[in-house]
This record gives structure tokens, C-alpha cells and sequence, in this order.
């Protein structure tokens, strides 16, 4: 129900890895696990859900 340019992942949590490593410490090299299954979860390519992410992002840190 999010709409796309309102979701970013991350992995800051240690004790929620996501699958295939639940029971890991979590790291931030996981972060596109995530991705993948949002973009599962939302019915669309990851790279959709990246480069929409991307220009999040963008918006949101851009510099002033």
C-alpha cells in the first residue's frame, strides 16, 4: 500500500536478518535481499523498485 517514492530499505537491525540468514547477525550487505522482496511483495522488477528508491533518495538528502 506504500507508493513507491515513500519506501527506502534497510538493514540496521542486528537481529532480524532476512532470509536466507535469519538467526545471523544482520549487515548492511543484505540491503538488497530486501529490496528483492519488496519488489516480490509489490509485483514489480527490483530494478524499478532501486531506481525509484534512488530518486527518493535524491529528494530527501539532496543538498541545499
Amino acid at each position: 500500500m506504500v507508493p513507491l517514492d515513500r519506501i527506502f530499505t534497510e538493514t540496521d537491525s542486528p537481529y532480524l536478518a532476512p532470509v536466507p540468514h535469519r538467526g545471523e547477525t544482520n549487515t548492511p550487505c543484505w540491503v538488497q535481499l530486501v529490496a528483492e522482496e519488496v519488489a516480490r511483495l509489490k509485483g514489480i522488477p527490483v530494478a524499478q523498485l532501486n531506481d525509484a528508491m534512488n530518486k527518493s533518495f535524491e529528494t530527501v538528502f539532496k543538498k541545499k
